[in-house]
């Protein structure tokens, strides 16, 4: 193909063109004018105006524009139940404003008697901008210029978190266009603050691919201070030291990462320990939330006079299905006849998290996009991975419409339709998990190794060597890696 083929000019190099690699953009584009021309040669040729960075920041931009006009219901007429939800433009946003003191001047975390349920950065992201609203007291315009100073600042984060996915993608920088147009972040985006995290994350994941774990740690920190989830990535990090027996950088990331972690939640730790202390005694006594499988489980036990799951089994149950699914993920790791690449395993290990967590919202689905992007671009399984969680992302304000209020029935969503999408979006993701596994085990159906590289997101791990693998790994090592050393 055109497009894998290694650049002849020297210094400069040919990027990967979807509308020419991807056979579902090729067929996209037909009503464009058809893929790029086959004089056309990017990396190569001058673009003018229209760089890779311009548009993905257009694109980007525009994605933004369309979330926020999709809130547009709940702009003009306010965030009040069950509306919000018949008109799917809710949003935690007004929510906290109004009902922890947001509203008031109470700073979350910091402020005496504040219980905020989330992480040390998103209060400080959500105190700071509750500083910046105009006025004093709850109002409607207040709540208004709250929403959109958030949606705003979630914009450049999102901004942030496609431009870093495009420079750290290597020869493949469109496939963060991904990103720029997911769906999931058009609809889910101004949910809540997880967009801070993709961005804090994604940045972490560049500077280790230029082999700079000291900033990658502590970005990978700061991003665990504003969502737990970017930890997980140092599980990714932690089976390629394994593998390849280099544990210096991961050494180093890990040690970052703990550090610029402790170095945000000390401070808050000592001024409040009570108010820092709520989001971990939150999360522990929660019950299972709406769209995990748990609680899916608890509504089709109820419906048929089953027994339910309580909270400790479901925390027994979560905990325990996490792990073994990460023992799964190890065993792939080491016993593949190629070492995975670090997006992949990090795919797998949050997208795990995601299936087995005692609570799945919406916004969720933000975490994995970014990873998915890097772990396997393809479009088709893209596109239709967001349709789904479109779908999912609709049935759950129906059903909470119903269940807050049981409101005009016309609008209301019955429980076994909602069950049944939670159980497809959980299904998609699962597929999406097999694909990535398929992709490690067999390299030439991955997208990104067909194009001659190794681990463009691996820093310190592209192209090493493997120190250990398992039995099964090394019956099929040797002659694998001699047929990609001869091709």
């Amino acid at each position: 193909m055109q497009e894998t083929t290694p650049p002849e000019r020297r210094g400069r190099s040919r990027l990967v063109v979807p509308t020419r690699s991807d056979l579902t953009l090729r067929n996209f584009t037909e009503i464009a004018g058809g893929p790029l021309g086959a004089r056309s040669e990017p990396g190569v040729i001058t673009p003018g105006i229209f760089t890779v960075d311009r548009v993905l920041i257009l694109l980007t931009v525009a994605a933004a524009l369309v979330g926020v006009v999709l809130k547009g219901y709940c702009r003009v007429n306010g965030w009040e139940t069950p509306t919000q939800f018949y008109a799917t433009c809710y949003s935690d946003f007004p929510e906290l404003f109004r009902n922890r003191g947001l509203a008031d001047g109470l700073f979350p975390i910091a402020g005496s008697g504040s219980q905020f349920e989330y992480p040390v950065l998103i209060g400080v992201i959500a105190g700071i901008t509750a500083w910046l609203v105009p006025g004093t007291g709850v109002s409607d315009a207040r709540v208004l210029g709250y929403f959109d100073i958030n949606a705003a600042l979630l914009a450049f984060a999102a901004l942030v978190t496609v431009l870093a996915t495009a420079r750290l993608a290597g020869r493949r920088p469109w496939d963060a266009a991904m990103i720029a147009v997911a769906p999931g972040i058009v609809l889910a985006g101004t949910i809540n603050w997880d967009l801070w995290a993709a961005a804090l994350l994604a940045l972490g994941m560049y500077f280790f691919a230029r082999h700079r774990p000291l900033a990658a740690g502590i970005l990978i920190g700061l991003a665990a201070a504003t969502k737990l989830y970017p930890l997980l990535i140092l599980g990714a990090i932690v089976l390629l030291a394994v593998r390849t027996g280099r544990f210096r950088p991961m050494l180093i990331a890990a040690a970052a990462a703990a550090a610029s972690w402790a170095a945000v939640n000390l401070p808050f730790a000592a001024a409040n320990p009570a108010g820092w202390a709520y989001f971990f005694q939150f999360s522990a006594d929660r019950d299972a939330g709406y769209s995990s499988p748990w609680f899916i489980y608890n509504l089709v036990a109820a419906r048929i006079g089953m027994a339910g799951l309580d909270r400790t089994a479901v925390d027994l149950l979560s905990i325990g299905l996490f792990l073994l699914a990460c023992a799964g993920i190890a065993a792939v790791a080491l016993s593949s006849a190629r070492r995975p690449r670090l997006a992949q395993l990090a795919f797998l290990i949050v997208a795990a998290f995601i299936l087995t967590n005692k609570v799945y919202s919406p916004q969720y689905v933000i975490w994995l996009i970014p990873l998915f992007a890097l772990a396997r671009p393809r479009w088709r399984d893209f596109l239709v991975w967001q349709g789904i969680e479109g779908l999912h992302w609709a049935a759950i304000w129906l059903y909470l419409g119903q269940v807050t209020s049981g409101g005009p029935p016309q609008h209301n969503l019955d429980m076994p339709y909602y069950v049944l999408a939670v159980v497809i979006h959980m299904l998609a993701v699962a597929y999406l998990m097999i694909r990535v596994i398929w992709d490690i085990y067999d390299p030439n159906l991955d997208p990104v190794r067909r194009q001659h590289a190794d681990d463009p997101h691996g820093g310190p791990f592209d192209g090493a060597p493997d120190r250990l693998r398992t039995a099964a790994g090394a019956l099929t090592g040797s002659p694998v890696r001699k047929a990609l050393s001869d091709g």
